[in-house]
């Protein structure tokens, strides 16, 4: 897994844990009163829908472009078997000779 990777799953579970402590917090103020109170807490509650409605959409459109991009590179390397060897060659080369430099 690479490091945007690693990155981009670490903000999700976050933001997952983000929500989930709000919901927590929502759930544990509930016995809370006055008129301020109330409104910054329906506030907040349509802020938090929108937070996770957006977090779910942007999940599903990385999953989308993930796997759109995996099928363009599979029908790439099917029509040029030569080319996507000779690529990965000088890719393995070039990191091969990164590698003994710094050694």
């Amino acid at each position: 897994m690479s490091s945007v990777e690693q990155q981009k799953d670490k903000l999700m579970d976050d933001l997952h844990q983000v929500i989930r402590d709000a919901e927590d917090m929502l759930k544990n103020t509930e016995q809370q009163s006055g008129e301020g109170f109330k409104a910054a807490k329906a506030r907040f509650e349509h802020t938090l829908r929108n937070a996770k409605a957006e977090l779910a959409r942007v999940e599903e459109l990385v999953v989308t472009r993930t796997k759109d991009a995996a099928r363009a590179t599979d029908v790439y390397v099917k029509e040029n078997p030569w080319q996507s060897a000779g690529i990965a060659a000088g890719v393995g080369l070039l990191v091969g000779l990164l590698i003994g430099r710094n050694k």
